[in-house]
């Protein structure tokens, strides 16, 4: 079977040499470019795409063109109003209060776009509530075995179902962006500045992280470092080292 690739990292994609890649020079995270501009991104795969017509050996592409540009952290202000914390709110209350005031300009976005990325955790958008309540729950606890409570057919079992919630509220987070006014489209960089600098979001993850940072199972290490991006984990990096693969498990593991 004939495959194509899209790359992001050209030395990553030159160790592996796969049969067929496109090298695009975008921020990580954004293989097809800009979001919101579906016809640019459909451009990057028609490139991609080419290459199972005219690349007869293993081949690397460069893609000649740059991503439109977008609002970085310098450029670019939240235009949500995220209300300050109440200091008798649990953290399950206070996070469910701020989805709340999120959902309903995350819903145009669904709205105008006709499709949503929210539900890799198993749950349908309307259980967003679920969602926020079983990460945070996990953040108060550090229960990283149990399943969460509810009626969601959850579509992992934990700890790996935590990336998966945490890859839904993103979803809903950066929706509610994409609804609201502003200077322009904020970047990869500009949207984990907002939410680790000034949601109850990223509080949240913070915390998880912390939790399983606690187990020191390798398997929570690695989520822990698909949780927090680069640069903003409070421990340092969030990939796990090579010393904390040979810790001692958490307790349980």
């Amino acid at each position: 079977m004939a495959t194509t690739s899209i790359s992001l990292i050209r030395e990553q994609t030159e160790k592996v040499c796969p049969p067929r890649a496109l090298w695009v020079p975008f921020a990580l995270g954004r293989p097809l470019g800009s979001a919101d501009d579906p016809e640019f991104q459909r451009n990057v795969l028609r490139a991609a795409l080419a290459l199972l017509g005219t690349a007869t050996r293993p081949t690397i592409e460069d893609y000649p063109v740059e991503a439109p540009e977008e609002a970085g952290p310098g450029q670019w202000s939240c235009p949500l109003s995220i209300a300050p914390p109440d200091g008798e709110q649990t953290l399950v209350d206070r996070l469910l209060a701020e989805v709340g005031g999120l959902r309903p300009w995350s819903a145009e976005t669904r709205r105008a776009r006709g499709r949503t990325l929210f539900g890799a955790s198993g749950a349908a958008v309307d259980q967003v509530d679920d969602v926020a309540r079983a990460l945070a729950t996990v953040a108060e606890t550090g229960e990283l075995t149990d399943p969460p409570a509810g009626e969601v057919a959850w579509a992992f079992p934990q700890p790996l179902l935590l990336r998966h919630l945490a890859d839904d509220l993103r979803t809903i987070y950066h929706e509610a962006i994409a609804a609201q006014p502003g200077p322009g489209a904020p970047n990869h960089a500009a949207l984990n500045q907002w939410i680790f600098g000034g949601t109850v979001l990223g509080e949240v993850l913070q915390l998880v992280a912390e939790r399983l940072t606690g187990d020191g199972s390798p398997a929570a290490l690695v989520i822990r470092g698909l949780l927090i991006p680069e640069g903003h984990h409070r421990g340092g990096s969030a990939f796990p080292a090579t010393a904390e693969f040979g810790a001692e498990p958490g307790p349980g593991r």
